[in-house]
């Protein structure tokens, strides 16, 4: 079993910064990807951001520049700077976990930007 555990979430001025961590504990193997989705009121969840064990990232065309996914695999740890921040980025960020073809999810924080 594995459990992800967010934290980080929180108000921001647009244009401030947050930064969100997710530990990972349970059966965790060494080849896996983590990453950051985020899902607003209304709509479906979306990719913010993954990264492997080996270090590739992905980021969505609308944080790119502004947010940066990093990893600390002794911890298995994930973080997610996020700088610049808009309202549009006011949403539910969920980390996610795959591996070996097993999916996981944490609980989520909030994330939300005031104008």
């Amino acid at each position: 079993q594995v459990q992800l555990v967010e934290s980080g979430g929180g108000l921001a001025q647009t244009g401030g910064s947050l930064r969100l961590s997710c530990a990972a504990s349970g059966s965790i193997f060494s080849i896996n990807v983590m990453g950051w989705y985020r899902q607003a009121p209304g709509k479906q969840r979306d990719l913010v951001a993954v990264i492997s064990s080996s270090g590739i990232t992905n980021y969505a065309s609308s944080v790119k520049g502004r947010f940066t996914i990093s990893r600390d695999n002794a911890k298995n740890t994930v973080y997610l700077q996020m700088n610049s921040l808009k309202p549009e980025d006011t949403a539910v960020y969920s980390c996610g976990l795959n591996q070996r073809g097993s999916g996981y999810w944490g609980q989520g924080t909030q994330v939300t930007v005031s104008s």
